[in-house]
């Protein structure tokens, strides 16, 4: 008998535990997987990598200029690691070595650091995984693998003499606010012929040269996927500004760069890989893409992003 009660007593008393913890856990906010770093700060860009002919004569100045070999040239991992037309220097302009083209020396002492795409704290070496994954369209190395470790030792020596966990000015792409009549495709296709095709191609399909990248896709089997950062029109505009044309920075107007981005971004390529992993086209683009881009949405009376086309990859979901 009173081991009766004593059950019940628990029971009463864990009974309103319970639905008080499941009405906290059911008020927890979604994950926001649109979340973006903070951009960098303003101010003087002071901070100077080290030259490449300081590179020291040992082991580790050897796993430094693998991983930059590997950082200009990352088709040498094509159909392993990476299944586009894309080396980590398109993105990261001069080696990785430019102020506002996402500059590694920026980048190393950033990490580790919480990221909303993936709702986690990610090591630097997780970071690549990502950029593998998506920009790469591509299977990431494992951890601790000697193209990840070669790359870090190249991100490391680049950083030598820059602050630990400060974000320096530099760091990133440039922030452009949006223009207040937004982006014009057609304007952008202009510009493009005008400014960009000379480059990349009438069609975006990049330049090779004796079967090397020289000019990467921007669109098509080739180009980063829809899951990459760069598909979304503010990163691109971003990008553009600063960088684009290659030799002519902030020569074009931030309209101009809006307009560009939209452009090149309004066209198919890869799968979101993560879509593998998602009921639909609808949910994929309800949960990772409510941000400044077209995935899931009508061009040219063609719904972008509805395909099962993943390019050269064989791989697995992310993630």
């Amino acid at each position: 008998m009173n081991l009766c009660k004593s059950f019940l007593s628990v029971a009463a008393i864990s009974l309103p535990v319970l639905v008080v913890s499941t009405l906290v856990h059911a008020a927890e906010p979604e994950v926001d997987y649109q979340k973006q770093l903070p951009a960098a700060p303003e101010g003087q860009i002071t901070f100077e990598p080290p030259q490449e002919r300081d590179i020291p004569d040992n082991q580790y100045g050897d796993m430094v200029r693998k991983g930059r070999d590997l950082f200009v040239n990352t088709q040498q991992l094509r159909g392993k690691n990476v299944f586009n037309g894309q080396n980590c220097v398109n993105c990261h302009l001069d080696a990785g070595r430019i102020a506002s083209s996402a500059p590694m020396w920026a980048a190393f002492g950033m990490y580790p650091a919480y990221r909303g795409k993936n709702d986690k704290v990610n090591t630097l070496s997780e970071r690549l995984q990502g950029c593998f994954t998506y920009s790469m369209n591509g299977i990431p190395p494992e951890a601790g693998d000697e193209t990840l470790v070669a790359m870090e030792t190249y991100f490391h020596w680049l950083s030598t003499g820059a602050p630990i966990n400060q974000a320096l000015p530099g760091r990133g792409y440039t922030k452009l606010e949006k223009p207040e009549g937004g982006y014009d495709r057609e304007h952008g296709a202009k510009l493009y012929t005008e400014q960009c095709a000379v480059c990349h191609g009438d069609d975006g399909s990049g330049q090779e040269v004796a079967g090397q990248v020289v000019f990467p896709p921007l669109w098509g089997d080739g180009a980063y996927n829809w899951g990459a950062g760069m598909h979304r029109v503010n990163t691109a505009a971003g990008f553009i500004k600063a960088n684009m044309p290659l030799g002519k920075p902030d020569s074009l107007s931030n309209q101009d760069a809006w307009d560009l981005a939209a452009f090149v971004n309004s066209h198919e390529r890869p799968q979101d890989p993560r879509r593998r992993n998602q009921e639909s086209l609808d949910s994929t683009a309800n949960t990772f893409h409510n941000h400044d881009g077209f995935y899931g949405k009508e061009v040219e009376g063609k719904r972008l992003g509805d395909h099962d086309n993943y390019g050269e990859n064989p791989g697995v979901a992310s993630k």
